[in-house]
């Protein structure tokens, strides 16, 4: 995997088809079999940890992937989560600012003062200093406290969010964090098969995870939000193309629309046949540099594919068996 990719994970808890609950587990995972890639946590439960505890497994997690994660925080917005590990979930906003000053403190390896104790987190993170985002939110306090308190923000797919957070580090007198990232769809499925077959097959997959989202964000913040409003037909499924099918050279089109810059699309969710991702995946990779557009700009096509499904539809195929 080239150094411009990124392999992104989040975390839900309680889950019935056992969606990941453990996103730093998982990171040094991918860290240890990999060499080049970023390892996103996007976002992470944060308050559900201890401070102390959360402070040493990100270490570990950043010295597992090299110094290769990207860790966003976000204050979560499923209530039986926070009941679950009895954590007050109406003090979460308060919880999180003073969260990000603990674990910059924890990180120096110097000891510190904490609940009436002296404590020191060892080993320390593999970055120095170790970034924080925050990420999930798009509330007005949510944007100013990654404006304030962390190192960046990753929005929830959103252009208007990304305009209120540069907007307001411009306030704050920090640095300008610039314009929005081209973006594609959420989800990406590449084939050489009939695209309404595709669908067909990837349908009801597709409908289960906004199905999921939808119920979570409808029991946290009162409706389904975002891209996960349920539906019960194939037309409505790509959610106004949040989910897209798409051919080899559209597949390569689309890259070349992202640019470099881009934010690449993720292959659809977990649960497909792993042998076909891979078969698709094959497909993709030996047409890369035989398609019209790829042919017209020669070498900076493969750059461009790398950020996309090859790399992404693998990965994703053989994980796919385990949610």
């Amino acid at each position: 995997m080239n150094s411009g990719s990124t392999e992104s994970d989040s975390a839900h808890h309680q889950s019935d088809d056992g969606y990941l609950p453990c996103p730093l587990v998982f990171a040094a995972a991918a860290g240890a079999r990999t060499k080049r890639i970023r390892i996103r946590i996007s976002i992470l439960l944060a308050l559900l940890y201890d401070p102390l505890h959360l402070a040493e497994e990100v270490a570990v997690a950043d010295l597992c992937t090299q110094g290769r994660l990207d860790l966003a925080l976000g204050v979560g917005y499923v209530e039986d989560d926070f009941n679950a590990f009895g954590v007050d979930y109406h003090r979460r906003g308060k919880s999180m600012e003073e969260l990000i000053p603990f674990l910059r403190r924890a990180w120096t390896g110097e000891s510190f003062p904490h609940r009436g104790v002296t404590v020191r987190v060892t080993p320390r993170p593999c970055q120095d200093p170790m970034p924080i985002y925050i990420g999930g939110g798009a509330s007005r306090k949510s944007i100013e406290r990654a404006a304030r308190l962390a190192d960046g923000f990753f929005p929830p797919g959103m252009r208007k969010p990304w305009e209120a957070y540069r907007q307001t580090c411009m306030e704050l007198d920090k640095p300008d964090p610039g314009d929005w990232r081209p973006h594609g769809p959420i989800f990406l499925w590449v084939t050489t098969d009939d695209k309404q077959r595709a669908w067909e097959r990837l349908a009801p997959h597709i409908r289960h995870q906004i199905d999921s989202y939808g119920a979570w964000t409808k029991a946290g913040l009162g409706k389904a939000t975002g891209p996960y409003i349920p539906s019960g037909d194939l037309e409505s499924l790509s959610q106004d193309g949040a989910y897209q099918v798409v051919t080899p050279d559209e597949a390569v089109e689309l890259a070349h629309q992202l640019g470099p810059a881009g934010d690449a699309p993720e292959p659809p969710p977990g649960g497909h046949p792993s042998r076909r991702g891979v078969a698709d995946a094959a497909h993709l990779r030996a047409r890369r540099a035989t398609t019209p557009w790829a042919r017209r700009h020669g070498t900076s096509a493969t750059r461009h594919m790398k950020s996309i499904s090859p790399v992404h539809a693998c990965c994703h195929a053989q994980l796919s068996d385990t949610g």
